[in-house]
This record gives structure tokens, sequence and C-alpha cells, in this order.
């Protein structure tokens, strides 16, 4: 797997940019900050998300004085050549995106990381470890659609499911529902509760599978014997049909789900203490980057395939002594890095591009 070629039409400070990154190598993209770097990464993240890593608004994206931005990505999986193409426009209220796979409209975002699978740090990557609950969720729903094509049909329902319950909530405006209405509800809130038990188990198998890469990873890269554990914890206890229907009163009150695995968390613990609230920078940022790069192994074991690798600005973030050993546990296969400063002589490079210097 490999991408062979990323085009970029009014997309950022962009208006035209073409890359042949090499395949199966490490490209580096070396110039000074405020020259697009970042923005090369986050394109080639929406072609696999059809999400951005650094904002939630489309609009972002379009050239400033643009009214329509375009990524195209070509690249080969398992021998098929495929083309993914976002093109994101903008009108008079919102901006409108359109994602097309081989030309046909991909039927979830399971069907681009199944084509494209990828593993993204950044250096607001640490947040996944000391940030709140909501970016483990995203970390580990990311990777279990990488790792498993299911998976990620359940991620869709579940995502429909808790969105129509949460409707039906917020039309009661705080008031206890007529039985008519409650019917309803409680069809909803089974629906709910089925397919947050498959979720759940997806989640669950995820994370056993991550959990000794991830360990082994940051001995290695913090050259400790300590290991890193991680937990499931869900918002709720007991049956979660029960515990939806005990939280009912509350939940119509607030206008939406209390509970349920879109409000539960990864505990991450380094012998014993929080990583969140109690280990050093140093030490969250090498868990960060261990969760990555064990997430990565486990697509390459579950799937047989190399996940295309994204590090953005790593190396500023870390010592020359832990530099050389993330380097040392890099995997095999296609990266895209970007840096500020002199490439570490350690990194085996196929080409180097300096964007400052594009016609």
């Amino acid at each position: 797997m490999g991408l062979h070629e990323l085009r970029l039409r009014e997309f950022r400070l962009f208006d035209e940019l073409t890359i042949n990154p090499n395949p199966a190598a490490v490209t580096v993209f070396l110039s000074a900050n405020g020259t697009g770097k970042t923005s090369v990464l986050e394109a080639v993240s929406t072609l696999a998300t059809a999400s951005s890593f650094r904002t939630s608004s489309g609009a972002d994206l379009i050239r400033t004085g643009a009214n329509v931005a375009e990524v195209h990505g070509v690249l080969t999986h398992q021998e098929r050549r495929i083309q993914i193409d976002l093109t994101l426009t903008r009108n008079t209220r919102n901006v409108t995106k359109q994602m097309l796979l081989n030309g046909q409209r991909p039927s979830s975002r399971a069907d681009l990381g199944a084509v494209l699978p990828l593993t993204i740090f950044t250096p607001e990557g640490i947040d996944v470890v000391r940030g709140g609950p909501e970016h483990r969720r995203t970390f580990l729903t990311t990777l279990l659609t990488d790792v498993e094509h299911a998976a990620g049909e359940v991620v869709e329902r579940h995502a429909r499911v808790l969105a129509q319950r949460n409707a039906l909530l917020r039309s009661y405006e705080g008031r206890t529902p007529p039985a008519s209405q409650r019917a309803d509800l409680d069809v909803w809130t089974a629906e709910l509760a089925n397919v947050s038990t498959e979720l759940l188990t997806w989640r669950r198998k995820t994370l056993d599978g991550l959990a000794p890469l991830a360990s082994q990873i940051y001995q290695e890269l913090a050259e400790t014997p300590t290991r890193l554990e991680m937990s499931y914890e869900p918002s709720w206890e007991g049956e979660l049909l029960h515990a939806l229907e005990r939280a009912l009163a509350d939940d119509v009150y607030r206008g939406f789900t209390s509970l349920g695995p879109h409000r539960d968390d990864v505990r991450l613990v380094l012998q014993g203490r929080d990583a969140r609230r109690q280990a050093s920078q140093g030490e969250q940022r090498s868990v960060a980057l261990a969760l990555r790069l064990g997430g990565h192994r486990l697509v390459q074991q579950w799937r047989g395939v190399d996940p295309l690798l994204l590090l953005d600005d790593v190396f500023s973030e870390l010592d020359p002594r832990r530099s050389d050993r993330l380097l040392g546990l890099l995997p095999a296969g296609q990266a895209l890095v970007t840096t500020a400063s002199p490439v570490p002589h350690a990194l085996n490079t196929a080409a180097v591009i300096d964007l400052s210097r594009r016609p």
C-alpha cells in the first residue's frame, strides 16, 4: 500500500500543489514554519478520515478568496489503483463536502480507512493522554475502524441511533413524555443498548490487542522497565439498558443521553500513577507516541497492511536521545515527515521537499 500522488487546489494556503511521495519510504517536508508543511499532512488525513485533525470547520480548509477547494490522492492498495477525491464548496451559510472513492460515494468513513489506514502524530497528539476522555475515545474509534471494516459499520450505526435518541429527548423540552411518545423512546433506547454492546465488544478487543504492544514500545522509547497499563472505563454500572432506564428522567431534563459508549474513557497508568494527572510531560509524550505506534503495529498484525505514517514536527518536541530511540522504533513502509529543523542523521529519507521553493 502507498500514496503515489497528492494534488491540492485552493487548499489552505496552496493555490496548486502536486506531490509524488515515495510509496515505500520516508518523504520529508523540510522548510520554515508557515510554508504549509502541516497542511500537506492535513490534506492526506482528510482523504483517509473525511475530517481534519486541526479544525472542525470546513471553511478553514478553503484558501482565502476561493470558493472551492480540492484534494486528490492516488494510491495502490493490494495491487489495486485507487483514487480518493475531496471537494469542499463554500456556500452562503455553510461548506458542503463531497468524498468520492473511485468515483463513488463511500458508504462510511470505514470505507476510506479500509483503503488508506494511517497513523498520525502531531505536537497536539499528547492530548490523547492529558486531554479529556473524548480524545481517547476518538483515538480508539479511529483505530478500531482501521483494524476491522465491520467495526466501522458498528461505529456509524451507534452514531445514528444516538443522534435519533437525543433528538427525541430534545423534543420533550424537559417534560415527561406521554405514553405514545414513550413507546418511541423505548424503541430507540433498546436499539442504543444493543448497538452499544456491539461497540463495547469491539473497543475491548481492540484495547486488549493494543495494550501489550503500546507497553513494549513505551518501555523501549522511555528506556524504563515501567509498564504502560490501560483499562476501559464505562460510564455506567450493570446492564446498559437498565442504566439507561434509570437515567431516563435525567436524560429528559437534560435533553441528551448522559451515559453510554459516547461517555466512556480509557485509563492510562504508569506504575500506579494516572498518566493524565500524575505523569511528567516527557512521560506523557512517550505514552502518546507509544499509543500511536502500538496502534500502527496492531493494524499491521490484524490486517497485514502498513498504514501510512504521518509525523508532524515530532522531533522538535523530543530530546536527542528520545529522537534516536523513536527512529529505531519507526515501522517500515511509507512515512511523511515534517520538520523546520535539520533532519536527524539516523532518519533514512528517500526524498526531501522544500515547500518554500515551490514554483
